[in-house]
């Protein structure tokens, strides 16, 4: 079985919800994401480590900070901070951060990817955004993926590939 780390392992199973503790030893089932943790308290009557994780985001690569900064407005994002060479970005609940740094060949194999309720009005936002031709950035056509997915394809000024879908059942 996969070991996490040396005192903690993650188990997928049934639908159910308990914690129980026997001596120095843990166990607990979340209900929302089926899974037991397990293993042995750091001590005699400590507290659970508290291991939730409330958001990831990508640091994606810029070739000239300035242009992709406007590129990101442009498109619709906020820039919500800014400050030793990284911008926070987000729309609505989804976020990302902008760096000042493009290691040779790391944003033309860099992609990200945005789950939509709409991508035909997306599609049509991005058309109408004017970012195609002001920063001379690639945008493909709505296309039917055979992993059930309506997406297109977009190119940020730095050549980082977004792929804005979403799902078809």
């Amino acid at each position: 079985m996969p070991r996490v780390n040396r005192d903690l392992q993650v188990y997928r199973i049934r639908h159910t919800c308990k914690l129980s503790s026997g001596g120095d030893r843990w166990e607990f089932v979340d209900r929302k994401n089926s899974i037991l943790k397990y293993g042995r308290q750091a001590s005699q009557g400590a507290a659970m480590a508290n291991l939730g994780v409330t958001e990831i985001k990508a640091f994606v690569p810029s070739k000239n900070f300035e242009v992709s900064k406007q590129f990101y407005q442009d498109l619709g994002f906020t820039m919500a901070s800014e400050g030793g060479g990284v911008a926070y970005f987000h729309f609505g609940h989804v976020s990302f951060l902008l760096q000042d740094f493009c290691a040779e060949g790391l944003a033309e194999n860099f992609m990200m990817h945005i789950l939509v309720e709409d991508v035909e009005a997306w599609w049509n936002h991005v058309q109408a955004s004017g970012v195609v031709s002001k920063f001379g950035v690639t945008c493909t056509g709505i296309e039917t993926q055979p992993w059930r997915m309506n997406d297109f394809c977009l190119s940020d000024p730095a050549g980082v590939l977004w792929r804005i879908g979403q799902n078809t059942d």
